[in-house]
């Protein structure tokens, strides 16, 4: 598994296209990762209400022989008002010797987004910059909630301002069509998505991103894939229990 494993998912907003409905009141989502054919990695997404709005969760725990080469323990959590807008993230990253801290604020009366990354091990500041915000901005994980609520038919596409706190962007996200997904819970009638954040829009990173929602009311997430460079490879999560 390839250092940093990506949390990044997606972002869009809900203005550009039929609202499907709201998200889930609460849920549990566990995903087996794979990464050359072996099983490098778990994923638990958690969504809850949160102190304004909602609150959404991802740890992310490498296993087995990557986990002794290269061991990663990240831990996101995002608050969300209740139109989903971010209001703040925190990312504890434990990625072989590399500990950090990032926080961002999302400040959206200043329409800025204050970001401050910290190495544990040091105890200093590495990076801390302000950068401009439209008043409703997505980060990368409440924006897989957000996706859930729209009704996108394939060929129907939105594109809405995301960040990371370092960076804003316009992105677009496009339905494509409709597939079978196999999972360890069964086999699931889906749509799937191509979310541009890479290759210069949010990420320099070249990559491509695509994610599967389940073709009916829940628009379950089943199955979530980054292609990278062929040295890299390709990195999918796989659904494997709702809770």
């Amino acid at each position: 598994m390839p250092k940093g494993l990506p949390l990044v998912l997606l972002g869009v907003s809900m203005a550009a296209a039929q609202t499907a409905g709201a998200p889930p009141a609460r849920e549990t989502l566990y995903y087996n990762v794979e990464w050359r054919l072996i099983t490098a990695g778990k994923v638990k997404v958690q969504w809850q209400p949160g102190p304004v709005g909602w609150q959404a969760n991802v740890s992310v725990e490498s296993v087995g022989l990557v986990s002794k080469l290269f061991k990663v323990e990240d831990n996101y959590s995002a608050n969300l008002t209740e139109a989903l807008c971010a209001e703040s993230t925190q990312m504890s990253s434990q990625e072989g010797s590399r500990s950090r801290e990032t926080k961002v604020t999302y400040d959206a009366a200043q329409q800025k987004a204050i970001y401050v990354e910290r190495d544990r091990v040091k105890n200093v500041t590495l990076e801390s910059k302000e950068t401009p915000i439209p008043a409703c901005v997505h980060d990368t994980l409440g924006g897989l909630y957000v996706l859930r609520t729209l009704n996108l038919e394939p060929g129907q596409s939105v594109n809405e301002a995301v960040s990371d706190g370092k960076k804003s962007a316009v992105a677009k996200v496009e339905a494509q069509q409709r597939e079978d997904v196999k999972t360890p819970t069964g086999v699931f009638k889906t749509i799937r998505y191509e979310i541009y954040l890479f290759n210069g829009v949010l990420y320099k990173r070249p990559a491509h991103l695509n994610v599967w929602l389940t073709d009916d009311r829940r628009k379950l997430p089943v199955q979530i894939r980054v292609r990278m460079s062929i040295a890299v490879g390709t990195i999918n999560l796989l659904l494997e229990k709702v809770e």
